[in-house]
């Protein structure tokens, strides 16, 4: 019996969601707590509190009864719930977030509490070279295992989705000072192609807040969007996002080293993915538009250096 409600979610997590999903994540944002009340219920969960953070999904801790923590996942959209589980199943025992219980009825999910608490571990000194090493045995797993059917394509992803928008972004935004480097860039985003020899199941969101660690100091990652495709769209977006501005040189090169995809292939992915975040930040007057604008430029470099 779950002895705790945990009532509506905060303000803050519903503009969030509204602000992701649109106005029609609502009414799901109504039903969430009877969602994660009915999940809690059925696999003898205590709830315990809303972990307040992301803009894709609602969390809040549990515990079993045995006083084991864990985090209630609720997903707005049931096909990303299937995706994101999917995902981490076929990656288990590796270094991503277990998969505790799934209720598909309800896109709710049970996941273990990485580090004992909400966010992790402390970070190790050396985060740079075992995220690198993660991220190649997440990639190694996805080519030697069987992948589950359904899962989106990076090639859909990059059709219906990256080109469109950047094409729309270029119509209703001036990129201004930065208009020569957009356009220096831009061809490559027509002629960007995959290696069909490296396909394998991307996690393709690789913030730093969703690497979190054990309390070994391993790196575990949570979160994924996954896609099936070209691991240098992961390294990339690694490269570029995963500190955003800061040790981009040394996250190119340790991505290249790790991967064994060359830098000057690895570089134009980086620039199409600085380019789309670039036109975002624009587009929403997001006040890291100058530092993408400078990825971006020291990626566009005959010879990157060590500006980072």
């Amino acid at each position: 019996m779950v002895e705790r409600k945990l009532g509506e979610v905060s303000s803050e997590c519903r503009r969030r969601l509204i602000t992701h999903y649109g106005p029609e994540a609502s009414e799901w944002l109504d039903a969430v707590p009877a969602l994660l009340d009915q999940a809690a219920e059925r696999w003898k969960l205590m709830l315990g509190a809303y972990h307040d953070a992301g803009h894709a999904s609602v969390v809040a801790t549990a515990d079993t009864p045995g006083g084991r923590p864990l985090l209630l996942k609720a997903w707005a959209e049931p096909a990303r719930f299937r995706n994101e589980v999917n995902a981490l199943r076929l990656w288990a025992a590796g270094p991503t977030v277990g998969v505790v219980e799934a209720a598909d009825d309800l896109a709710v999910a049970a996941l273990e509490m990485i580090g004992g608490r909400p966010g992790g571990g402390a970070r190790p000194a050396r985060e740079l070279r075992t995220v690198a090493a993660a991220l190649h045995g997440l990639h190694i797993s996805g080519r030697r295992r069987r992948r589950p059917c359904g899962l989106p394509t990076l090639d859909s992803h990059l059709n219906q989705e990256v080109r469109p928008r950047v094409r729309r972004r270029l119509e209703a935004t001036d990129p201004g000072p930065w208009q020569d480097l957009v356009d220096m860039v831009l061809p490559e985003l027509v002629t960007l192609g995959e290696d069909d020899s490296r396909t394998t199941v991307l996690h393709a969101d690789l913030y730093r807040e969703n690497v979190l660690f054990d309390l070994l100091g391993h790196p575990r990652l949570i979160d994924p969007l996954p896609m099936v495709g070209d691991p240098a769209f992961d390294w990339a977006f690694w490269t570029v996002y995963y500190d955003l501005g800061r040790g981009t040189d040394a996250r190119l090169a340790t991505a290249a080293r790790i991967s064994r995809i060359p830098v000057p292939v690895l570089a134009p992915w980086c620039r199409t993915l600085a380019l789309d975040g670039l036109l975002y930040y624009l587009e929403t007057a997001d006040p890291r538009s100058p530092r993408m604008a400078d990825v971006l430029a020291w990626l566009s470099a005959p010879n990157p250096g060590n500006r980072s």
